[in-house]
């Protein structure tokens, strides 16, 4: 069986042009589990904020819910992007965030070329390596490598969630005060079972 995490209207070609394939440091097989991943901006450039990417996110997140995958947290900040997530038998994790990368860097050069942010995308010009340029790839918009580590149980969950929930209070951001104000992260589910944009469900639903 063949999925696709790719919306209609986007051709997997067309992306291939634009951003080439994506590795991970770590092939993960199709036989499912529940995974802890993060991918970050090159140069840790703030292009999630920059752009406003938050909204074509959370509908990456639902088109993957509805394939049969799970939120089970998140955190998305202005230069990198934390998940917690479930995923069936079947797919890879690697093919599911090498397609994610791809269609939210598409989106990303759209929005930076609408806002005629030309320094910015010469700067993600100037970071092609030769082999990109081979494969005729055009801006280099995340580090090469997700990283992607399997969670074993529930220890591991809760150690991750905490830590990515604390990513916007603690260290250089300090985005809110409290984690459960941040918008872009499932704190709020966590501590207070708000609800918000993602289609977050309890780690426990699915471990």
């Amino acid at each position: 069986m063949v999925f696709s995490f790719l919306p209609k209207g986007l051709r997997l070609g067309t992306l291939r042009i634009y951003f080439g394939i994506m590795p991970t440091h770590v092939h993960q097989g199709i036989n499912g589990g529940h995974f802890f991943c993060t991918f970050t901006c090159w140069e840790w450039l703030p292009l999630i904020e920059r752009t406003q990417l938050y909204d074509h996110l959370y509908a990456w997140m639902h088109l993957i819910t509805g394939k049969g995958c799970r939120i089970t947290g998140f955190v998305l900040m202005p230069n990198h992007v934390h998940l917690l997530l479930f995923v069936p038998e079947g797919p890879s994790i690697n093919s599911i965030l090498a397609n994610l990368k791809r269609f939210a860097a598409y989106e990303i050069i759209a929005r930076l070329q609408r806002q005629e942010a030309a320094d910015l995308l010469s700067r993600l010009v100037d970071g092609l390596t030769s082999g990109d340029k081979a494969r005729e790839q055009q801006h280099r918009v995340w580090r090469t490598s997700a990283d992607i580590k399997v969670c074993t149980n529930d220890r591991f969950v809760t150690q991750k969630l905490d830590y990515i929930h604390a990513n916007p209070v603690k260290g250089k951001w300090s985005l809110v005060a409290d984690a459960s104000d941040y918008a872009h992260s499932s704190a709020a589910f966590y501590l207070n079972g708000v609800s918000g944009p993602a289609p977050v469900v309890h780690y426990h639903e699915v471990t």
